[in-house]
């Protein structure tokens, strides 16, 4: 089928977070949703849950888990069992939900700043201590840094640690060597290990998701992945995830958590995307990709040329495009000032994401390009 990712489509005054919660005059670039127009197989599943006569307490059919399964293990080779699959109406009901059950008010939660800030919330509101172990940034891209992980790793009261694969907001993927060596010192400390592969399906040329769960079978044992559609198909308000659990007395504790807080179904529409997503519309986001790439070689290209002082790090994964703005020389408040004010910009600051996203900003780039050539004109506008 032919996909027109050119076209745009009004989102102002529709309920919509991204559009109706940005300032009027600025152009919203922030929360991470796209503004395509939905593969033609989701929506046509959406309209034929809708037009049933009755809109009862629904179960996960077989065609739906086997979906599920199909996709995980044809497009990033890993194999899970039907058993395995939990439900959460979303990526943060469930990552507060575990804080909640594997980790005790006072013990610590590892995570790697700069990272997704839900990260926090999850932590301290369950009365846990978050523990970073930054990210090193050199020559234009972030590793691990292995040696200060090794040493919190071995304070005793950290319980879990939470991996974004692919990460957000830097992009990277990382690759199954740096997983190795996390998962081997997590095993050797006892620590748990959540793994965030919710933009897992969105890698580029060159490079590939590796499934935590998927490396050994102890570490499957000794984690909990969490993935949905959601990012990958644009249906984030259709609050629809998956968590996978192959260590059944994990999986217990987690089933537990679910009934302690009331949720035990996923709605009619959420079940009735989630499948189609996977089980019709692999083609369509084989073309998104490739659009995607194009709107990252166009920012790249763009400040090359034209604008001193701010770099792209270029994104191996996921659609967010972090951009380090730390040559011009301004604190965070005027730089916020500078975007928001001056370039018409709605960005996420990178202070949001942990101090180690000081002087960055995070720019989704899932939009029609025109879209991001205007997002380009009015940076390089006010940096001028």
């Amino acid at each position: 089928m032919k996909y027109d990712f050119d076209k745009v489509i009004e989102r102002r005054g529709t309920g919509s977070t991204k559009w109706d919660k940005c300032p009027e005059g600025c152009l919203p670039m922030w929360i991470a949703d796209m503004d395509f127009e939905l593969a033609l197989q989701i929506r046509e599943a959406v309209v034929k849950a809708a037009q049933e006569q009755v809109y009862g307490y629904t179960e996960r059919s077989d065609l739906y888990t086997q979906a599920v399964k199909r996709w995980m293990e044809s497009r990033h080779g890993w194999k899970i069992e039907s058993e395995w699959m939990c439900i959460s109406p979303g990526i943060i009901p469930a990552l507060n939900m575990i804080v909640r059950e594997f980790a005790n008010p006072g013990d610590k939660i590892l995570v790697q700043q700069p990272v997704y800030y839900p990260f926090f919330n999850a932590i301290k509101n369950n009365g846990c201590e978050i523990l970073n172990n930054p990210l090193v940034y050199e020559e234009g891209s972030y590793r691990m840094d292995f040696e200060d992980l090794e040493r919190k790793l071995a304070d005793s009261r950290v319980r879990i640690l939470i991996i974004s694969n692919p990460h957000n907001p830097v992009g990277r993927v990382w690759t199954k060597d740096e997983m190795e060596r996390l998962g081997e010192l997590c095993l050797r400390n006892g620590v748990l290990v959540v793994s965030d592969e919710i933009h897992g399906d969105i890698t580029y040329k060159g490079f590939k998701h590796t499934p935590f769960a998927s490396i050994y079978s102890c570490f499957a044992e000794n984690s909990i992945t969490w993935t949905s559609p959601s990012k990958s198909f644009n249906i984030a308000g259709i609050q629809v995830s998956n968590i996978i659990i192959p260590n059944e007395k994990l999986r217990a504790r987690y089933q537990i958590a679910l009934e302690n807080t009331g949720i035990s179904r996923i709605n009619i529409f959420g079940l009735a995307a989630c499948e189609a997503a996977y089980a019709c519309a692999g083609d369509w986001l084989d073309k998104l990709l490739e659009y995607l790439e194009g709107n990252i070689e166009y920012v790249e290209g763009a400040l090359s040329e034209s604008m001193s002082g701010v770099e792209l790090v270029r994104p191996q994964g996921t659609y967010l495009a972090w951009l380090d703005f730390r040559q011009l020389g301004l604190d965070d408040e005027r730089l916020e000032k500078l975007l928001r004010e001056k370039a018409g910009l709605m960005l996420n600051q990178g202070t949001m994401f942990g101090k180690d996203g000081s002087g960055f900003a995070r720019m989704n780039i899932a939009c029609p390009r025109s879209i991001v050539e205007e997002a380009v004109e009015r940076l390089k506008k006010a940096l001028a």
